[in-house]
């Protein structure tokens, strides 16, 4: 095969950190291929795939890309680029057509190709009907796919992706994945950094890192033929796993209740204008319950979570949050809740330590116990090296971290985690549902969303939603016996297509 990229002894030491990012990488990356770039959070995945395009200047070593100098030729490199950057790029005050419209200025594609390369992107995304809506106010998922039609502008030597399907539901990151795979030729070069394991097994090579090292670089296949199997080697190679018990589920004691419901819901609905973007949503979470929340993107599900905690107003239908009437009462009734929002909320410019001291304070925590409160976290969720970083600059991982030691420093009895891994490694997945199982055994009422799959078996029960409605609801295993397959990935494909052949 035809050599694309050769990585010779690279080196990448971000200014203020007394570690490397990059140690001494060596890899031949091939001409035609897709391959994936693994690895724990703060790997250097990000920091790898924007070095081998010029956006960082290594301390050591040397990359030709296309026999091009990246750093010395970032021109030309541009020339022959598509780049999704992990954090969505696009212009969210353009319209889906504007957006697509600028890249196409910006790559130099000829005029009388644009509409013909146009339809075939909007056939491939199934964003038609959507051209005319503004970036911003498109689904996750939707983002994620005009990012990366706007990417494919000009059919590009090489496209890198940096986990371009972080929050994306299993039938848009099928949609993705066919979307790179037919539109590009076969002389497109795909490097794709990724933490779906299903995903990265199916690339044709794949190269793990950690530590900024690499571990593996080849064929998945060789680290498993199923992706359980596949998982398992990863995590292996990254140090491995062993299950341990929660420190801030062993610490965590909650006043008794007389309320046999902590979450309840009857009639839910948001309307705006004549659309539903939530109709007539009813259920009733029991105490210490992990209730999971599954759906495409533009589902609903997210706008469920803000009207359950006060922070959309319900067209119609009544919220409880331990017995109180979410609009009614919304203060009393958020003082009952741990929220751990989709889309990063904490303060950027805020360093670590500062966010926890700042989350504490307005949870009602202070003096001495703000102080244990803080310093339990900060060990639980090993933030101790991070405390004096800005948080706008932690990898996903530990963002995520403090999002949810954030959350429950109050001991809330109820948890609301809008994707709480999303874009996180397979070991701290696993950590964090083992705070999440942990704090459900002390009581801890939860409602959670996520698109991995097999995080649904952590789950009591499932509701499945689609079109702002539940469409199905039981167990896990309830729910493949419907949908009459094997996993509840299938499961998920299954039911959602049968609703929509029932609208």
């Amino acid at each position: 095969m035809t050599v694309a990229i050769e990585i010779e002894n690279l080196t990448y030491k971000f200014k203020n950190s007394e570690t490397l990012a990059l140690k001494n990488i060596c890899a031949k990356i091939q001409k035609g291929c897709i391959t994936g770039v693994m690895g724990a959070d703060s790997a250097g995945k990000t920091t790898l795939l924007r070095s081998l395009i010029g956006l960082l200047s290594p301390k050591g070593g040397t990359v030709k890309t296309f026999n091009l100098n990246p750093y010395e030729q970032q021109e030309e490199i541009n020339k022959i680029l598509g780049y999704m950057p992990q954090k969505f790029g696009l212009y969210e005050d353009l319209s889906v057509e504007e957006n697509l419209e600028l890249y196409a200025q910006l790559k130099e594609l000829p005029e009388e190709n644009r509409e013909q390369t146009f339809e075939k992107l909007y056939r491939f995304t199934n964003l038609d009907p959507f051209k005319k809506r503004l970036a911003g106010k498109l689904s996750g998922g939707m983002k994620q796919k005009l990012g990366l039609a706007c990417a494919l502008l000009g059919k590009p030597d090489l496209l890198v992706l940096d986990e371009p399907s972080v929050g994306v539901d299993p039938i848009s990151r099928k949609e993705l994945m066919l979307m790179v795979r037919e539109l590009s030729s076969g002389d497109m070069t795909t490097i794709w950094s990724t933490a779906y394991m299903d995903e990265a097994q199916s690339f044709d090579f794949c190269i793990v890192l950690n530590g900024g090292e690499i571990i593996y670089n080849g064929v998945p296949s060789e680290l498993g033929s199923d992706t359980e199997t596949f998982e398992n080697r990863v995590i292996e190679l990254m140090g491995g796993y062993i299950e341990k018990e929660s420190l801030i589920a062993n610490d965590f004691e909650l006043k008794e209740t007389n309320v046999g419901c902590p979450v309840s819901a009857v009639g839910l609905e948001k309307k705006y204008g004549d659309f539903y973007a939530v109709k007539n949503n009813t259920f009733c979470i029991q105490k210490g319950e992990i209730f999971g929340l599954l759906g495409p993107n533009g589902a609903g599900k997210s706008t469920s979570f803000k009207m359950m905690c006060g922070l959309i107003t319900p067209s119609a239908g009544k919220a409880e949050i331990m017995g109180v009437d979410i609009v009614k009462n919304p203060s009393k009734a958020r003082s009952f809740i741990g929220y751990m929002a989709q889309k990063f909320s904490l303060y950027g410019n805020l360093d670590v330590l500062g966010n926890l001291d700042f989350f504490a304070s307005i949870y009602g925590l202070s003096g001495k116990r703000k102080e244990k409160e803080i310093k339990k976290v900060i060990e639980a969720f090993e933030l101790e090296p991070f405390l004096k970083q800005d948080t706008k600059e932690l990898p996903l991982g530990f963002k995520q971290r403090l999002a949810l030691a954030c959350a429950i420093m109050h001991k809330p009895p109820v948890l609301f985690l809008d994707e709480p891994t999303s874009g996180v490694d397979p070991i701290a997945r696993k950590e964090f549902w083992s705070h999440i199982k942990g704090l459900s055994k002390k009581g801890v009422t939860t409602m959670v969303t996520t698109h991995f799959m097999d995080e649904a078996r952590y789950c009591d029960r499932i509701s499945l939603f689609y079109n702002g409605e539940t469409i199905a609801i039981g167990t896990v295993e309830e729910l493949i016996k419907s949908a009459q397959v094997n996993t509840m990935e299938e499961a998920f494909c299954v039911l959602i297509e049968r609703s929509k052949m029932n609208e």
